[in-house]
């Protein structure tokens, strides 16, 4: 008879211990140090915006093309790749492709000192470029598809361009809603 108590004790123990209740361990073991750095979904994603963006640049210009299918993009179809992209390496989905307009309907205006990478500056012609980096002197790095060179081309914030252009004809920089990345 103890026998049978004995395994049934010992059954009832590794079965709470497969159903993730473990009676040796410390509790506290689980939980991080103070000052440890847990990183969110949300960072990796950032994280992963700059090496995803750097592989469309020089990716030709088609309205209408979806650089992960057919090797040509226009800025709709690039955010959605980077986006896309960059949110399954962090174990996220983004909502899906939007034309230009209804993605700008999906972001929030920030201030300039809040842009975090995979954030938009958009003109007031609703042109927009993406922050796909951001450089210790704080220099923005910027991808958009130039209809004009016809093709995906990146700048960043020292760029004259960025000067005369951007910042004259800027609306303000954006981020998207949180209800786009699950």
């Amino acid at each position: 008879m103890k026998k049978y108590v004995f395994a049934a004790m010992w059954l009832l123990m590794n079965t709470v211990c497969a159903w993730g209740v473990q009676f040796d361990k410390d509790p506290s073991a689980d939980k991080p140090e103070v000052g440890s750095s847990v990183i969110t979904a949300r960072e990796v994603f950032q994280q992963n915006i700059p090496p995803v963006a750097r592989q469309f640049i020089g990716t030709p210009y088609e309205y209408g093309g979806n650089p992960l299918t057919s090797g040509t993009t226009d800025n709709s179809y690039l955010f959605f790749a980077i986006y896309t992209t960059a949110a399954q390496r962090a174990g996220l989905s983004y909502y899906g492709y939007l034309p230009m307009a209804r993605l700008l309907k999906n972001v929030r205006q920030i201030d300039e000192n809040q842009v975090q990478k995979g954030d938009l500056m958009v003109l007031n012609n609703q042109l927009a470029a993406m922050i796909f980096d951001i450089d210790d002197t704080g220099r923005l790095h910027l991808i958009y598809v130039s209809e004009k060179r016809r093709q995906v081309i990146s700048f960043h914030s020292d760029n004259l361009v960025f000067e005369v252009f951007w910042l004259k004809n800027m609306t303000g920089f954006f981020r998207l809603k949180e209800a786009m990345l699950r």
